[in-house]
This record gives structure tokens, sequence and C-alpha cells, in this order.
């Protein structure tokens, strides 16, 4: 079946987060404070669009993890900046639905918000390039620095869920950490390349004019 023929459609952040947990690389959504999402689907293999369709993706947009990314990336309009966060689909997809996935996100984000610029990085750790951010025609702007995650039980968390003591979680994993609990320790993590989307032209121009990047 042709990438063209799936289906993307928003959807809740239930069923995202727990497709995401099961195939993303990371199997964690936690700290992703996600406020949209989109679920990627199959119709019936004859290509109806009237059976039930079967779930083989998932994206998740926030709010910029770190807080100056907003007016980093943005700084026309520092609110109008979102992170694709997380993004994953099932392993026998055909080549490009992950890019079909994105693009058809994008077109979504520019009917039903008003964000202007889309930030998303990938993961030299995990061995990611950011081929599909290519292919989805975003624009490269380098490297971050270095840095470290956090490991958890196996997992890898968001350094914040530390500080995060105002939640039940936060403060038992911050007890555990104090604590020495030799299953939660730092990672050192190679940079990450980083890819923007501009979501309209206008933006785009005013923001090159401001030659931040080179």
């Amino acid at each position: 079946m042709a990438v063209t023929n799936f289906l993307v459609e928003e959807i809740l952040r239930k069923p995202a987060s727990e497709f995401i947990e099961k195939y993303h690389y990371s199997h964690s959504t936690n700290g992703v404070q996600s406020i949209i999402h989109y679920g990627l689907y199959k119709p019936d293999e004859d290509g109806s669009r009237f059976g039930v369709p079967k779930q083989i993706g998932a994206a998740m947009y926030a709010w910029p993890s770190m807080p100056h990314t907003r007016g980093k990336y943005n700084p026309i309009n520092p609110t109008k900046c979102l992170e694709l966060r997380r993004l994953a689909c099932v392993d026998d997809t055909p080549k490009n639905t992950e890019s079909y996935f994105i693009s058809q996100t994008i077109k979504l984000l520019k009917k039903t918000t008003d964000m202007e610029v889309i930030v998303s990085f990938a993961d030299q750790h995990h061995g990611h390039t950011g081929v599909i951010y290519k292919a989805s025609n975003f624009d490269y702007l380098g490297e971050t620095s270095g840095g470290r995650i956090l490991m958890v039980d196996g997992k890898e968390m968001h350094s914040r869920s530390l500080n995060q003591l105002d939640r039940p979680y936060g403060r038992e994993l911050n007890r555990r950490y104090k604590a020495g609990d030799e299953n939660i320790f730092w990672k050192k993590t190679k940079p990450k390349h980083i890819y923007v989307y501009y979501l309209n032209k206008r933006i785009k121009r005013k923001i090159k004019k401001l030659d931040l990047y080179t």
C-alpha cells in the first residue's frame, strides 16, 4: 500500500503516549509535556477508508524542552515555536512513511494552529543523523554541544525529572538519587543535529535576516 493512502489525524495524548512507549527507541514519554498529538493509520488492505484503520504511527509536539529554545529558534515570536519531541512508526511500514507522516502533521499544524517554527533534534547517541528531517524539507542548523542524560532503571530520562519535586515521581526519584541508588546515574551523550521547519515563508525571511546561525 502506498504511503499516500495512510490517514493522519489529531489524537489524544493517551493513545499517542502508549504507542510511543511501545515503538519509540526511548520507550518513554516521561518529561514530554506534549500539547498536540497525531496518529498515523493504515486503512483496510483493500484501500477502504470505511473499515477500522490500524494505528501504525504517532507523533508528539510539545513546547521546547529547554526554556531558552523558543527564543533561540523563533526570536521573532518565541511563543510560536514547537518541538517535535517524539515520532515513531511500526517497523514494517513502507519507505518514506516517516517523512510522509511528518509532512502531513505539518499541514495540519498550518491549518489548525498559529505556530511558526518547528524544531527537532536527531540524536547521534542512537545513530540518528536526521534523514527523515532532510526528506521533510527541514533546514539544518548544525549541532548542539555534547551533554548528559539521566538513566533511571535502564530508561533515559530528562535531567529535569530530578527536580520535579512537586510530583510524587520526582520526589521519589530525587530521594533514590540522593541515597546513591546505583540504578540512577548520568551518561554522557554525543551532540545532536538541529533541524528547523518554518511554517510560513514570511517568518523564515525575518529570522534569516537576523543571521543567527552563521
